[in-house]
């Protein structure tokens, strides 16, 4: 019993091994989603898109991976005319019409089964401002397939958006969020 234990870890560790030698190919969206939750007085609500496009470079293992990703603003929507026409007018839609996070490296943080768990490090721009980000995700690395979900936080005002109050401040947005993004990239 004993050594079909070590068997197995021995098998499952040179197979995570293994896998983090992969190389990993260019590759470019083939569908995405992207949403963020908000709080507002009058209640909560997600903004979302499925305008996503995006590259990834590739390179011999994760480590060297690097790309883009961005989605136009005047695509988020939340369900309500008037809070979307206020978002593209808060965001500045006609003057930064793109959201944007461009990778320049990502960190393996753990490994399970078919699930590596990585930080994504890079920037985010929106609405002419660019900030460093560190970003969480999990990822599913198939042969010709990738499919990427993250989740973090984010501050409109550390973005210089504004607008989040109307009618004398009664109305309200909070200006902490949190950006959801849940891409396929495909090898061509």
């Amino acid at each position: 019993m004993d050594i079909v234990i070590r068997s197995t870890v021995t098998l499952m560790l040179w197979a995570t091994l293994a896998n983090a030698q992969q190389p990993v190919g260019a590759a470019a969206v083939r569908e995405g989603r992207l949403w963020f939750d908000g709080r507002a007085t009058l209640g909560d609500f997600t903004g979302t898109t499925t305008s996503v496009t995006g590259r990834l470079t590739g390179g011999a293992d994760l480590g060297e991976v690097r790309g883009w990703v961005e989605a136009p603003v005047g695509t988020l929507v939340t369900g309500n005319d008037r809070r979307d026409r206020d978002l593209r007018t808060s965001m500045g839609a006609a003057e930064f019409p793109t959201l944007r996070f461009d990778l320049t490296g990502l960190v393996v943080a753990e490994r399970m089964a078919d699930t590596t768990v990585v930080q994504l490090d890079g920037s985010f721009t929106l609405h002419g401002v660019t900030r460093s980000a560190k970003i969480p995700a999990r990822l599913v690395l198939g042969e010709r397939r990738y499919h990427l979900w993250a989740a973090t936080p984010l501050n409109l005002k550390d973005y210089a958006i504004g607008g989040l109050s109307k009618m004398l401040g009664l109305l309200r947005m909070s200006e902490d969020i949190v950006v959801h993004i849940d891409l396929v990239f495909e090898v061509p």
